[in-house]
């Protein structure tokens, strides 16, 4: 029998969802732009993103879905911000902060666009498909310049290739253990103390990273553990990549000495949406 028979079946037995989606049901958002209207990352706009961020995000990160869901306006307004980042080429020159900017800010906006089109919901997680059916980091493409990317695709093809370690306190997985969702854009200007600042607000949050002098002990976010080689070669080296972030002396001290044991703090897969708090 066909996998797609054997699944079908499945589902007509009830010992399969019937709301489970088909293989290869991918999603494209953006536009596909000629080449002759394509332009350098430079001169992307963020401003309609960032006009976004500040109506439906707040300060802590946490994000009015339903509000955002229910506007026809501003849905609309994301699908065209969505279609003016596929005016950008990558492959044209731009300056290392627009690139890093550019490509947080179509991590994030794809992620909300993906939620968006699910909600209600309560995680990202139950729109991860592993074998069969729609999975959104794999099969939500935006449109950029002459191909498509998958969020997996800008986070370790491109993003990750950056060597930049503290994007990923920038990039969002719209759950309440990721990074808080900055309530503005990213930008080449600000883009130093945007990443500063984040980083730093994410391990000042005792979900994400705790520690004990007296035992020499440090909690972190998985999030350290799953991209520890970012962070640097061995153990001692991903401290010292952290400690100027840590939020007081002890903490930072307690890091750079790279004699911490580390342990790995759980990851709340819930929605990052505000009518859950």
């Amino acid at each position: 029998m066909s996998r797609y028979f054997l699944m079908l079946a499945m589902v007509v037995s009830g010992s399969l969802p019937c709301s489970i989606g088909w293989a290869g049901g991918a999603a494209t958002v953006g536009i596909s732009v000629p080449a002759a209207q394509q332009v350098s990352l430079d001169q992307i706009d963020h401003a309609a993103w960032d006009l976004l961020l500040g109506k439906y995000c707040d300060s802590r990160g946490y994000v009015n879905y339903q509000a955002w869901h229910q506007s026809k306006q501003d849905r609309q307004s994301l699908d065209h911000y969505l279609s003016h980042l596929s005016r950008g080429n990558p492959l044209r020159p731009a300056a290392s902060t627009a690139k890093l900017a550019f490509w947080i800010n179509a991590y994030n906006g794809v992620t909300i666009q993906g939620i968006l089109r699910e909600y209600p919901t309560t995680s990202i997680r139950n729109h991860t498909a592993k074998l069969f059916g729609y999975n959104i980091w794999d099969d939500l493409l935006l449109h950029v310049g002459n191909r498509t990317y998958s969020l997996n695709q800008m986070e370790h093809e491109v993003l990750r290739k950056m060597n930049e370690p503290r994007i990923h306190f920038a990039i969002v997985c719209a759950s309440i253990g990721c990074p808080p969702l900055l309530n503005e854009a990213y930008s080449a200007e600000n883009l130093e103390s945007q990443l500063t600042s984040n980083t730093k607000r994410f391990f000042a949050d005792r979900e994400k990273f705790r520690y004990d002098v007296a035992k020499q002990r440090v909690e972190v976010s998985p999030i350290l553990k799953w991209f520890a080689e970012d962070f640097g070669a061995n153990r001692a080296a991903q401290l010292r990549t952290i400690a100027p972030y840590l939020p007081d002396q002890a903490a930072q001290t307690l890091a750079s000495s790279g004699q911490a044991t580390v342990s790995y703090l759980s990851y709340d897969w819930k929605l990052n949406d505000q009518s859950q708090k």
